[in-house]
């Protein structure tokens, strides 16, 4: 990795703001290799140097992956003046730079990825990728194997083309039925209007999984971990994507 500064490193590793840090570094606080730094400017290799901060190693990460199990009543944004965000529920220690990928509505629950892998992101919700989300949802009214051919088929939601096939099993038909969906879209609010489009309405949504990536099961509304390597690999090429960062959260 090529040389940074020293105060962008540490800001970077969540040791303070580049404010902070720098006030730390004029009060002798950080050293490099076993030598007190002097000036905010030096030059460190993140990946050779031994660099204390306050006492405490500092490790370098460029990539993080995070996965939270989204409680409903919070909104998919880095901030928001309304409502609480994702973003919050994390707490410090992450990147800067960390990012949902894609969106779940104020009132759907269940599995977000979070990253600050760019070209991840943006392969995970291109349209020609076709990462597969499937969901969990509670809605009003039977559903039937005539929904089932309509998914299958596609469905006009008011856009320009039909809605690409989607996989939709009944788990349960009476006055409230439970299904699993799988799409490989993200439109606005997709399968709410997927539902409309059949006279239908949703009551309860939830993301169980995306690209492969099941919401893990221990993990409680609200909570988060970071993703595994094998996950990270299985997202990758899910999305088109060759192997693992070998620098991750």
């Amino acid at each position: 990795m090529k040389q940074i500064r020293i105060d962008k490193f540490l800001a970077e590793c969540q040791a303070g703001t580049r404010s902070e840090v720098k006030q730390k570094i004029r009060k002798g606080l950080v050293t490099v290799n076993g030598r007190i730094v002097k000036v905010p400017e030096q030059k460190v290799s993140p990946d050779q140097d031994e660099i204390i901060c306050g006492g405490v190693q500092m490790h370098y990460v460029s990539t993080e992956y995070v996965m939270l199990h989204k409680p409903s009543g919070c909104v998919t944004a880095l901030r928001d003046d309304r409502y609480p965000t994702v973003m919050e529920y994390l707490g410090s220690g992450h990147r800067p730079d960390l990012a949902p990928v894609g969106r779940l509505d104020l009132d759907t629950e269940g599995l977000l990825i979070l990253t600050n892998d760019g070209e991840l992101a943006h392969r995970m919700l291109a349209p020609k990728s076709h990462v597969e989300k499937t969901y969990f949802a509670v809605i009003a009214g039977a559903v039937d194997e005539e929904d089932v051919q309509a998914f299958r088929e596609g469905l006009d939601i008011g856009e320009k083309h039909l809605t690409l096939p989607a996989g939709l099993e009944i788990l349960r038909s009476g006055e409230e039925s439970e299904i699993h969906l799988t799409i490989c879209e993200g439109k606005f609010h997709q399968v709410k209007r997927m539902f409309e489009a059949r006279g239908k309405k949703v009551l309860y949504l939830k993301r169980i999984s995306m690209g492969g990536i099941p919401l893990d099961p221990e993990l409680a509304a609200g909570q988060w971990r970071p993703l595994t390597d094998d996950e990270i690999t299985k997202l990758r090429q899910e999305s088109g994507m060759s192997a693992v960062s070998e620098e991750t959260l």
